[in-house]
């Protein structure tokens, strides 16, 4: 098991939709342990594949010091909202009010091909969301108000991270997220 390199916000990876596991062997549950040893050692509250290059339908959480891992994860949400702070290891140091559904129920697999739900409300719903989103393809920041995502994309720019990428020859696209939001707040 081992620490992996976190994908930062511009890699292509981030906002290509992953596809989903139909091998649940070893190596999906290397993914996991792999997810899980670094979203500790980031810290954060969660991390999907994609952000470590990884473009399967996978993601691990760690909320109210429970640990927990979804496969092929679908989403029913809940129509009532939570507005709440938010940020992403794939965008270091920044965190904005995003909105949210604030209770979501899980559906999907865990590493040995068993049928999981799992309900969550306030910030488990928020990760289960955030994460799944990832699997799509879809970033936080397209959740935001237009007012809020033009100064996410102002402190991006700015980003420590971001600057030192682009001094490396790395010019990500920035662009609106194409993909399907489910409705919430574009």
């Amino acid at each position: 098991m081992s620490i992996q390199p976190i994908r930062f916000f511009g890699d292509p990876v981030l906002t290509t939709p992953a596809v989903e596991v139909s091998d649940f062997d070893k190596e999906l549950r290397t993914l996991v342990q792999d997810l899980t040893d670094t979203m500790i050692d980031a810290p954060g509250a969660g991390l999907a594949a994609p952000q470590i290059g990884v473009p399967l339908r996978v993601f691990v959480w760690h909320v109210d010091d429970e640990f927990g891992h979804l496969v092929n994860p679908s989403l029913d949400l809940s129509d009532e909202l939570q507005e709440g702070e938010e940020g992403c290891l794939s965008l270091p140091d920044l965190a904005y009010e995003a909105p949210r559904a604030m209770r979501a129920v899980a559906r999907g697999w865990n590493m040995y091909g068993e049928p999981i739900t799992v309900e969550g409300t306030e910030f488990l719903a928020r990760a289960l969301q955030h994460e799944t989103d990832h699997l799509n393809g879809v970033l936080f920041i397209d959740r935001l108000s237009p007012e809020l995502r033009k100064q996410a994309m102002r402190d991006i720019r700015q980003a420590e991270w971001f600057l030192s990428g682009q001094e490396s020859g790395i010019n990500p696209k920035i662009k609106v997220s194409p993909h399907f939001t489910y409705g919430k707040n574009l």
